[in-house]
């Protein structure tokens, strides 16, 4: 089915393309190795959540070869330098032939699945040769076949790990009511690992220059219908702010489409002169690489995917200490349930709801920097996830 798509997704065509030839490369490439560890992510966001857990072993463990694996292009090719990693490939597709030559080529010591991923084949031939399997920063839910009277075939993948590190109590439960007690709640590596980008996180010389003197609104990862409300907002306040605009696509005709409708002063990232910075009042950002470094330049963030499939990243804003702000479809995410619960953001579904948040922001600062405060705190006290997780191990 997928090479039938291929022909007209691209994505899919990279899906295929990175599989053709993909076990006699990595037998090659592994040839003589040993002391491999093995981490498999779905894509580029799981990744990002399993990366503290890869740098923590490799720091302690300098020994370990890390192989990491993606199911999805959106990660492997994004991230097929990334340099903790000893070797990087595509997951070959769950076949019971290819899952018994991979783990006979890898032979790894232990094997690492970040969050979400079950592979029934893989995980058989794993659990057959009694490979130490893990799966952390996993949240579970009563909805889900695991935990249905007809969901005995996906109840035995889970018989396959040795450990769980899970992110809360329901999810420690759900297992337990399966009889599988080999459980941690550990919570999310995601908060270690954007501690560790607000640590790390590059100067802007022109976002720099952009944000100086005035408050700024960052949205990030912003889709059409968030879009909507904010260019609405920019357009009709009177308000002072400046707002940078960083949607989820960056294509051109995705930029054309946001640009044509703003009002006020506005300039493209990549495109701008020092003159040009200094007079806008919109920054849109045309470029992928450099939202997380964003937000050390705001005041108060929007998030953005409330009215799709569902809000993007809210920690790497958090962490800054910003007040927070995305559309109503949230529910998914236990980290933007807490941070509304806290005090530290709030959801909207109409303008006149954004309108009032942001006006409040803005008129007032005690109000802004104690919600921002409460951002801030929440992401300090949920570090720690990945060191418990090797403790463990």
């Amino acid at each position: 089915m997928v090479r039938i798509v291929a022909f007209f997704n691209p994505k899919a065509k990279q899906w295929v393309d990175g599989r053709k030839n993909l076990l006699p490369k990595i037998a090659e490439a592994l040839q003589g190795e040993e002391n491999l560890v093995w981490f498999h992510s779905a894509s580029l966001g799981e990744f990002e959540q399993g990366r503290p857990v890869i740098e923590k072993l490799k720091d302690e463990h300098p020994e370990a070869k890390i192989v990491l694996t993606f199911f999805s292009p959106s990660g492997y090719e994004v991230r097929k330098n990334y340099d903790g990693a000893d070797f990087i490939f595509y997951l070959p597709a769950d076949f019971p032939s290819y899952a018994r030559k991979f783990v006979d080529i890898v032979n790894p010591k232990m094997v690492f699945f970040i969050k979400y991923e079950f592979w029934y084949h893989y995980l058989k031939e794993l659990k057959k040769r009694n490979i130490p399997t893990y799966i952390f920063s996993t949240i579970f839910r009563p909805n889900q076949l695991f935990f249905k009277a007809w969901g005995g075939f996906h109840r035995r993948m889970l018989s396959a790990f040795t450990h769980f590190f899970v992110q809360n109590q329901e999810s420690a439960d759900l297992l337990k009511g399966i009889s599988l007690a080999n459980v941690s709640i550990t919570g999310d590596t995601r908060f270690d690992r954007v501690y560790a980008i607000a640590s790390g996180s590059k100067s802007l010389p022109k976002v720099e220059d952009f944000s100086q003197g005035r408050l700024v609104v960052i949205a990030g990862s912003t889709w059409p219908k968030d879009e909507e409300f904010l260019i609405r907002y920019i357009n009709t306040t009177k308000n002072c702010y400046k707002y940078i605009l960083a949607a989820h696509e960056v294509d051109e005709n995705h930029i054309k489409n946001i640009v044509d409708k703003i009002e006020k002063s506005w300039v493209r990232y990549t495109q701008a002169s020092k003159e040009e910075i200094d007079a806008a009042e919109v920054l849109v950002i045309d470029c992928i690489g450099v939202l997380s470094s964003l937000y050390r330049y705001g005041d108060v963030s929007y998030i953005g995917g409330g009215f799709g499939r569902g809000i993007h990243n809210t920690l790497e804003a958090a962490t800054f200490g910003l007040p927070i702000i995305f559309g109503p479809n949230y529910h998914k995410f236990q980290e933007a349930k807490d941070l509304i619960e806290s005090g530290a953001a709030n959801y909207y579904e109409k303008y006149d709801d954004l309108n009032t948040l942001l006006n409040n922001y803005f008129n007032d600062q005690d109000h802004r920097q104690n919600t921002g405060l409460k951002s801030k705190k929440y992401v300090d006290s949920k570090r720690g996830a990945s060191a418990q997780i090797l403790s463990v191990i």
